[in-house]
């Protein structure tokens, strides 16, 4: 899940200051990292810099707040020979999010001239910092992305409106990517259901329910060393008890939910190049490489290859689900050929559909 908090604030002392000691030897290094950018992540200093406004605007810049589906990040708990890789598809996953934001959500807005124009934009720095518990001590991997509200060389800060409008897309393709790192990473494998629910192949729903996430009260910041989170789980796991695994699809030869893909469109008044995106990688069951699901949109719908910001091409319901395409060909890449002989088909379907509706 994305979350985006607004920072109105230089003070990144709860970054800078916590440790996460608990995935000390299953990540690269220290909890911060540079997506973009060089220096110590725990100097204070060096962080806050990051965060870039002007003096008319308050906003200092954003906390894109990336967590992993709870079952991947159960995995850390249960399955520890394999946490290290765990943590670096969630990492890969987080980079691919925050490139696609960067390519599609960051825009400044052009007012000059009496005409509004959405400018792109690029971020200067963007640090990072992973974290494996929430407050309750439970394994809840997620990773908190710094980003500054003023881009580079830009004279006035982004457009939050796109950065927002963008972020049910941006999450898509994070947890898309994450069940294809999982996967490539680990002998784990994750899949969605047409319920728009996480799970892990055989991983036993006891657990999501072991450790919930879900309290009255927020709780206490901890910090646990390595060995003594991994004692406070192995406690917990004393309370466990089995409720079964969900059976996975069958595997095809595409792994494309068609008809997810086709349903999400459903009651929209206008399809945008980011309702597509989410949409295609939610019908991803098994999950599927971030730069081959933007090529994959980018080449059957070449009339959106430079959509971006809140003002994007609105297609119809209808050019949007591309159904016969979709189940014929799955979320890859078509050649110029293919997209012509469906359009050829579909147009034939058309003609079709309107003789029968004329003779009514």
């Amino acid at each position: 899940m994305l979350r985006i908090l607004t920072r109105r604030s230089n003070d990144v002392t709860y970054f800078t200051s916590d440790r996460a000691l608990e995935l000390d030897g299953v990540r690269d290094g220290g909890p911060g990292w540079w997506l973009r950018g060089a220096g110590n992540p725990r100097d204070e200093e060096v962080v806050a810099s990051v965060l870039s406004g002007t003096e008319r605007s308050a906003v200092k810049g954003y906390d894109l707040v990336f967590a992993a589906p709870r079952p991947i990040s159960i995995l850390i708990a249960l399955s520890p020979e394999n946490a290290r890789g765990v943590v670096a598809a969630h990492r890969e996953s987080v980079r691919a999010s925050v490139d696609y934001l960067e390519d599609r959500a960051l825009v400044v807005r052009d007012r000059r001239g009496g005409e509004d124009r959405d400018e792109r934009g690029t971020w200067g720095n963007i640090v990072s910092f992973t974290h494996g518990v929430n407050r309750h001590a439970e394994p809840h991997l997620h990773d908190h992305v710094l980003v500054g509200a003023r881009p580079l060389d830009a004279r006035s800060v982004l457009d939050g409106r796109a950065l927002f409008a963008h972020s049910l897309a941006a999450d898509a393709l994070y947890r898309s990517t994450l069940r294809f790192e999982l996967s490539r990473r680990t002998p784990w494998t994750s899949w969605r259901s047409f319920e728009g629910v996480e799970h892990v192949v055989e991983l036993d729903e006891g657990y999501r329910a072991l450790w919930g996430g879900h309290f009255v009260q927020r709780g206490a910041k901890i910090e646990a060393r390595r060995e003594e989170i991994v004692a406070m789980w192995a406690k917990d796991q004393s309370r466990f008890e089995p409720i079964g695994c969900l059976r996975a699809p069958a595997r095809g030869p595409h792994d494309f939910d068609e008809h997810s893909f086709a349903s999400s469109f459903e009651g929209s008044s206008g399809v945008t190049r980011r309702h597509i995106v989410q949409a295609w990688a939610n019908a991803a069951r098994f999950g599927q490489r971030a730069s081959d699901t933007v090529a994959s949109i980018d080449e059957i719908y070449p009339e959106l290859r430079e959509s971006r910001g809140v003002r994007e091409t609105s297609l119809s319901i209808a050019r949007a689900r591309m159904t016969a395409q979709v189940r014929e060909r799955g979320p890859r890449p078509l050649d110029g050929r293919a997209l012509q002989e469906w359009s050829h088909r579909s147009r034939e379907r058309g003609d079709r559909s309107d003789r029968s509706d004329r003779s009514r």
